[in-house]
């Protein structure tokens, strides 16, 4: 039978989800604790191919096993053999032609700022500490350009071929406090587009670029901001009909 795992995990320590000729991955993981539980040899198939040192907190994962026994056994039984850093929250059976990642309708990607004058060492994992004052309000207005099918080729490449086309169907920034979450939610991403998108928001909020000229970025007439790290980023859902 064919299983969907909504897994969680702290990117930290990954050479993101894919299995890689080097480095510690999620998808490596995974299929080392269901080769122990099971016996039998598993490909894990990603919604998602989150990269070094971005986290997850739902992302999609579709796997298949001879499995017999209840499914939460199976759930409890590799949560207790899988790293500290990973953990798979949920376990459904779905249909025999479903895919994590085509099956797949659209995406959320939460990034998070520490926009304080003293950084957190506690929070340093999770968040991108900017100590110079932004303006949410404006970063929000301009991430409104973002919504709609468009060309987001000046923002990432594609992971193959070269359609950069892409429907961002939520694109959201909101402070809380000291905080500012940016959240983009589309059908698909391009690799390192939501990275590159509040590297340029950022420039939004500083005041060093206006909405006209984070509307220029989008048609490329105008360079986009330079990526922001990793480790702010996670993917909070995928959805799926």
């Amino acid at each position: 039978m064919r299983l969907l795992a909504i897994v969680e995990y702290d990117g930290t320590e990954f050479a993101g989800f894919q299995i890689q000729k080097r480095g510690r991955t999620v998808q490596g993981e995974l299929e080392r604790a269901l080769h122990k539980i099971t016996g039998e040899k598993i490909r894990v198939i990603g919604a998602g191919r989150t990269d070094t040192g971005v986290h997850a907190l739902a992302q999609g994962a579709h796997f298949d096993t001879t499995w017999d026994r209840p499914l939460e056994i199976l759930r409890r039984a590799l949560n207790a053999v899988l790293p500290n850093d990973i953990a798979i929250r949920n376990l459904t059976q779905v249909a025999a032609d479903f895919s994590a990642r085509y099956s797949a309708t659209n995406r959320t990607y939460r990034y998070t700022i520490l926009n304080a004058a003293t950084r957190s060492p506690l929070a340093q994992r999770y968040v991108l500490s900017v100590a110079e004052p932004l303006d949410a309000i404006a970063m929000n207005d301009a991430a409104q350009e973002l919504i709609g099918e468009k060309d987001f080729g000046a923002f990432g490449t594609p992971p193959r071929g070269d359609n950069t086309i892409r429907k961002m169907l939520r694109a959201e920034v909101k402070r809380d406090g000291v905080r500012i979450y940016i959240e983009l939610e589309a059908n698909a991403f391009l690799y390192r587009m939501v990275r590159r998108i509040v590297g340029t928001l950022i420039l939004v909020g500083k005041g060093a670029l206006n909405k006209a000229e984070f509307r220029d970025v989008i048609a490329k007439h105008q360079r986009a901001g330079q990526a922001v790290p990793p480790h702010g980023l996670c993917l909070i859902a995928v959805r799926y009909d």
